[in-house]
């Protein structure tokens, strides 16, 4: 039987996406996404959640991050869930868990502000990771090691 490995979020932008290139100088984005989840308590109180996702996106997807993505932007991302890991300056293995990016809807429209959360029905660009949907491995950048690593609590949210 085959396995499927699957993720997908709509959420919303923490920061601006980090934008670097790989040594062969394919552009690679790192985007914070929060998502929320509310739920009503014993006493009747509403309570809330945020939980934070790291998502690297490669290539044509990389560039539109780029392009078009903006802190507090209302996103769709669809992709795979992967863990790296590495070694820090003291010698201690470090692992990460982040989701690659395979396709990628944003759900801010243009006219709508970044920090407004947006509106639905706005989407103006996406994009797949492979011509045509098809799944294609995404390139080795583990020589880049832990890019974008700092603690999200310094995020204002």
């Amino acid at each position: 039987m085959r396995s499927l490995n699957r993720a997908m979020l709509i959420g919303n932008l923490g920061a601006d996406p980090e934008i670097r290139s790989l040594p062969s100088g394919q552009p690679v984005a790192t985007l914070r996404v929060a998502t929320n989840e509310t739920w009503q308590d014993k006493q009747g109180g509403r309570q809330e959640r945020t939980e934070w996702h790291r998502v690297v996106a490669f290539g044509r997807l990389a560039e539109i991050a780029r392009d078009y993505m903006k802190k507090g932007h209302k996103v769709y991302i669809e992709g795979r869930i992967q863990t790296r890991n590495w070694q820090d300056q003291q010698g201690q293995t470090k692992y990460m868990t982040e989701i690659v990016a395979q396709n990628v809807l944003m759900l801010t429209g243009r006219g709508d502000g970044g920090e407004s959360g947006g509106g639905g029905g706005g989407q103006y660009a996406g994009a797949r990771s492979a011509a045509g949907g098809e799944e294609q491995p995404a390139p080795d950048y583990d020589d880049m090691g832990p890019v974008g690593t700092g603690e999200d609590s310094d995020l204002p949210f």
